[in-house]
C-alpha cells in the first residue's frame, strides 16, 4: 500500500506516520529502492522521448525539404506546360476562343455557308459540335440555302434546344413531313422553350375554341403563332372580330381555317378592311359573315389588291350599286391576282361566242361574278348545246331572248351538261314547256320534279328570283348574344 501511494506521487513534500508503519530503517530502504527503481523508469522514458523527437523531427525535416523542391520543380514545369491544372491569363483564353470561332468559321465557309452574320453570337467550341448541328438540320430536311436565309439557328444546341423542340410539335400532331416547311417558314421556333414559350402558346390557342386535333393543323398552317405574346396582338384581333358581330361560337372555326388573323394587327389590317367593305355598301353585320364564311379575306392586301380589283370591276361596265352585291357573292374576286387581264379574257370570249358587248358583260358580272373563272372548253360547249339542241343560231334576231337568258342568269355554265342541263331540257320539251334558263336550272332535282307534275304552270313562277340577297347574310341567329367589346378599338 505504501508503495502504491508513493508512487502516485512524483514528489511528496511530508512523510505519513502510522502506528502501522514499519520501522525507519526498514522505511528507508524501502523508501531508497522504490526511488531508484522510479528514477531509473522515468531516465528510460526520457531518452524514448528523445529519440522518438529526434527521428520525427529528422524525418519531417526531409519531408519539407523533399516537398519544397518537388513544388519548386513542378512549378516550374506547370509554367512551360498546357497542365490542366493552371489557370490560363484572359488574354490567352481570348486568344484561345478567337482561334476556336476561326476554324468553325473555316468549316462553315467549307460547306457554303456565310458565317457573317454569326459574329457576337456563342458557337460551339469544336469543329466536331458544329458539324454535329449541321448534320442534324440536314438530315431534317433543310438546305445549305435553308440555313444560310437564318444562320442563327447554328446557336441552338441539338441536345438541349432542336430536339427538345420537335419532339413537344410532334407530341402535339404536327407530321414529320412538315418540319422541313414549317422551319423554313419560323426557325426561330428552335430557340424556344417549351415550357415558356410554346406551351402557353396551345393553351391559349385550346381557350380560343380551337379543337385539340385541330391544333396541329393551325401550327402547320401557321406556325408564327407561337412567337406571340398572349396578351398582345392575338387577343386583340380576335376580340375586334367578335365585336363588329363574328359569332363567339364561330371564333375558333374562323381560327382554324385562317389562323393568320391572329398576327394581324387590328389598326394597320383588320379595321381598315372592313370599313372599306362598308364605304362600298356592305354593311358591317354582313361583313362579319363573310369573315365567318371565309376568314381568308382578311388576307387580301387592301392597297395592293383589293383596290385595284375594284377599280378594274368598275372599267368593265360593273356598276357601282352592284359592288356590295358582287362582292358579297363571290368575295375571292376582290383578292384575286391580275383581276384586270382575266376580266379581258372573258370579255374577249363571250364577245366573239355569242356577240355579247361590254355593258352586258357587266351585267353578267354582277349575276354572276364567277364567271371570270369559267375555263374556255366549258363556255364554249355551253353555248354550243344552246345552238345545237334548242335550235336557235346567234344571227336570228328572234334568238335575242336567249340572249338575255344568259345575260340574267350566267349561272347557266356552271351546271353540268350530262347531268343537269340535257335531261331537264328533254323532260321539258316533251310538255311544251317554254321557260327560262333560271326556272328550268335554278331549283333542286326534288323541286324540278315537283314542278313537272303540274296540270298547269303558272307563268308567274317562271319569273326568274334574283339570284342573291344581301339580307340573308345579316339573318338574326338564336345563338348569338350582343358583344361587350368595342368596335371602334385600335392597335397600332
Amino acid at each position: 500500500m505504501l508503495s502504491r501511494s508513493h508512487l502516485g506521487v512524483a514528489k511528496p513534500g511530508f512523510l505519513l506516520v502510522h502506528p502501522d508503519f514499519p520501522s525507519r530503517s526498514a522505511l528507508s530502504w524501502t523508501l531508497g529502492t522504490t526511488l531508484r527503481k522510479h528514477d531509473r523508469r522515468m531516465c528510460f522514458l526520457t531518452r524514448l522521448q528523445c529519440y522518438v523527437r529526434e527521428r520525427n523531427y529528422g524525418s519531417r525535416s526531409d519531408e519539407l525539404a523533399i516537398s519544397r523542391s518537388e513544388r519548386v520543380e513542378l512549378g516550374k514545369r506547370r509554367i512551360g506546360s498546357s497542365s490542366l491544372y493552371s489557370r490560363p491569363s484572359l488574354s490567352e483564353m481570348k486568344n484561345e476562343r478567337i482561334e476556336n470561332r476561326a476554324k468553325v468559321y473555316e468549316f462553315l465557309r467549307g460547306i457554303g455557308i456565310v458565317p457573317d452574320e454569326l459574329d457576337g453570337l456563342e458557337l460551339p467550341v469544336t469543329v466536331e459540335v458544329m458539324k454535329e448541328r449541321v448534320d442534324f438540320l440536314h438530315n431534317l430536311g433543310l438546305t445549305i440555302d435553308d440555313i444560310n436565309n437564318y444562320p442563327l439557328v447554328l446557336g441552338c444546341s441539338v441536345k438541349k434546344n432542336m430536339i427538345p423542340v420537335l419532339d413537344y410539335l410532334g407530341i402535339l400532331g404536327v407530321r414529320k413531313s412538315t418540319f422541313v416547311c414549317f422551319l423554313r417558314r419560323y426557325p426561330q421556333v428552335l430557340h424556344a422553350s417549351v415550357a415558356v414559350d410554346l406551351a402557353p402558346v396551345v393553351k391559349y390557342l385550346q381557350g380560343m375554341d380551337i379543337k385539340p386535333n385541330d391544333i396541329p393543323r393551325v401550327l402547320e398552317k401557321y406556325p408564327e403563332v407561337l412567337g406571340f405574346k398572349l396578351e398582345g396582338t392575338m387577343s386583340t384581333s380576335v376580340a375586334y372580330l367578335v365585336g363588329i358581330g363574328v359569332a363567339r361560337r364561330e371564333i375558333g372555326g374562323v381560327l382554324t381555317r385562317f389562323p393568320q388573323i391572329l398576327g394581324m394587327r387590328v389598326g394597320r389590317v383588320i379595321k381598315p378592311f372592313v370599313e372599306y367593305l362598308e364605304g362600298l355598301g356592305i354593311p358591317r353585320l354582313a361583313v362579319a359573315r363573310l369573315i365567318e364564311q371565309g376568314p381568308h379575306i382578311l388576307g387580301f392586301g387592301l392597297e395592293d389588291r383589293v383596290k385595284p380589283n375594284v377599280k378594274s370591276l368598275l372599267e368593265f361596265q360593273v356598276r357601282r350599286a352592284s359592288l356590295p352585291s358582287v362582292v358579297a357573292q363571290y368575295p375571292e374576286i376582290i383578292g384575286i391576282e391580275g383581276l384586270e387581264p382575266k376580266l379581258q379574257s372573258q370579255n374577249n370570249l363571250m364577245g366573239s361566242i355569242f356577240e355579247l358587248n361590254s355593258e352586258d358583260f357587266g351585267l353578267v358580272i354582277e349575276r354572276m361574278p364567277q364567271v371570270i373563272i369559267l375555263k374556255q372548253n366549258s363556255i364554249v360547249k355551253h353555248v354550243d348545246f344552246l345552238k345545237d339542241y334548242c335550235s336557235f343560231s346567234m344571227q336570228q334576231k328572234e334568238m335575242k331572248r336567249p340572249l338575255d337568258d344568259l345575260v340574267a342568269f350566267p349561272a347557266f355554265f356552271t351546271y353540268g351538261l350530262e347531268s343537269t342541263i340535257k335531261p331537264r331540257h328533254n323532260i321539258v320539251v316533251r310538255k311544251g314547256i317554254r321557260c327560262s334558263l333560271s326556272w328550268l336550272l335554278n331549283c333542286s332535282e326534288s323541286k324540278f320534279r315537283e314542278r313537272m307534275d303540274y296540270e298547269g304552270i303558272d307563268m308567274d313562277e317562271m319569273v326568274p328570283l334574283p339570284s342573291f340577297d344581301m339580307k340573308m347574310l345579316m339573318e338574326q341567329r338564336d345563338d348569338e348574344s350582343g358583344s361587350d367589346c368595342d368596335e371602334d378599338s385600335e392597335e397600332d
